[in-house]
């Protein structure tokens, strides 16, 4: 890990996150288009911007060491794993007809004027019960897209709905990372913390179902299913159940890529070497978002290096006066630090035992101070155009993340209700 270099001003500090912002959401406003700037090559201006005002740094090799070992981190390599297998298990899964095959049984299940609740709740449901919202966007993107192009439904928003319904799990699950992060940081049960954030995660959810009914009305009557090609839903249903089973979603790829691989054979769909092309496509599929990942780690790396994390810590905690401040506090910190790691799992770790001393200073249940760290890092996750969950729903379904983003209607509902629990005070009993 870099050692911090001198103190430089914190909002200079942060300034390449801004850059960043800047480059590319205002180069694309005035583009009216979101696919004229590459979010590539934004992170490379502001990556050179951030090289620039390193001056404690003299030697340009140093500074690229310090830009390394964030794209290297840990972290970032295994969101880069994850990004390879997926590609490759979504273009095999795609040439032997699994995503026809699970679009036909869905239009089949589901009638047209609840199938965006209907993909909401599934997401919902998958997500709670696996515990990633990457393994859920993973599965359920490669079929909401391909309901969207056969249905002529907008794929920004059939992607959203995916999105949004992985962070309820992610949010709430036994397993997820964020939820065992949060209740290790604060002493409490995991239990505990489910019951606090059902109270705020769950009226959030059916607001946004009522609202999906709603905006499913509109949709016309879906054409009819073609024949459905049951051996084509064995990819998918293999990738849930495994990792129901908890099984770890690097493995659970794997063994669908091979799945995949038999599948072809026995079907005619592909012989070894044409299963080996779709594995190539597919990982070249990835090529952006991989190198987007290591762009971003690298940037966030120089951030923390420059003393824009500990700007932001140091800001949020200095005029803490009561309960509402400190609750509201420890939410601000987990949101900036998640904006800056583009990782809720990491910024939960960075915030939670200075959330904790808050929480114990002012008298704050840690049940409820747990539930703020997870529900706001889950927030600022699901919206940022450079987190992994957005790159990964983008790269399947072959949108801007920032199209997707104006759909997100869960997580800015999740967003709302946590703020509203933390102003009102509720759930009571927690507060």
């Amino acid at each position: 890990m870099a050692i911090p270099g001198k103190k430089m001003n914190g909002l200079l500090a942060l300034s390449p996150l801004l850059v960043f912002l800047a480059i590319y959401l205002t180069g694309s406003i005035i583009a009216h288009d979101f696919y004229k700037v590459p979010v590539a090559a934004a992170f490379i201006i502001a990556s050179a911007y951030a090289f620039l005002i390193t001056r404690d740094v003299e030697k340009t090799d140093e500074k690229i060491a310090i830009f390394s070992r964030g794209a290297g981190s840990g972290n970032v390599l295994m969101m880069i794993w994850i990004f390879v297998l997926a590609g490759a298990f979504a273009a095999t899964a795609k040439d032997i007809g699994a995503i026809d095959a699970t679009v036909n049984a869905t239009l089949q299940l589901l009638p047209g004027r609840l199938i965006y609740a209907g993909l909401f709740l599934a997401a919902c449901f998958i997500s709670m019960a696996i515990g990633t919202s990457v393994g859920t966007i993973v599965a359920l993107v490669p079929i909401a897209a391909g309901i969207a192009g056969e249905t002529g439904m907008s794929l920004p928003m059939i992607t959203a709905i995916i999105v949004g319904g992985a962070f309820f799990g992610d949010n709430l699950s036994f397993i997820s990372d964020t939820t065992v992060a949060a209740t290790k940081t604060q002493g409490c049960s995991m239990r505990d913390k489910f019951r606090v954030n059902l109270w705020i995660a769950a009226p959030a959810a059916l607001l946004v179902t009522v609202l999906y009914v709603f905006l499913g009305l509109s949709v016309e009557a879906v054409p009819d299913s073609g024949t459905i090609q049951w051996v084509g839903l064995v990819p998918y249903l293999l990738v849930i159940g495994l990792a129901l089973a908890g099984v770890n979603v690097v493995t659970v790829l794997a063994i669908g890529i091979g799945v995949n691989g038999i599948i072809g054979w026995i079907t005619g769909a592909y012989d070894f070497v044409g299963w080996m092309a779709s594995i190539g496509g597919g990982i070249g599929s990835m090529g952006e978002l991989i190198i987007v990942s290591l762009l971003a780690g690298g940037l966030l790396e120089m951030i923390r290096y420059n003393g824009g994390l500990q700007f932001i810590i140091d800001s949020l905690t200095r005029r803490i006066s009561g309960r509402r401040t400190a609750a509201l506090s420890i939410a601000g910190l987990v949101s900036l630090v998640n904006l800056c790691t583009a990782n809720n799992t990491i910024a939960i770790i960075t915030v939670g035992p200075l959330a904790k001393d808050i929480s114990d200073r002012f008298h704050l249940d840690p049940r409820k101070t747990a539930s703020i760290l997870d529900t706001f890092s889950c927030l600022v996750q699901g919206i940022i155009p450079y987190g992994a969950q957005m790159l990964m729903a983008s790269g399947l379904a072959g949108v801007s993340a920032v199209s997707i983003i104006g759909h997100l209607y869960y997580p800015f509902a999740l967003g709302i209700v946590a703020f509203l629990s933390i102003l009102l005070r509720f759930p009571r009993k927690y507060s």
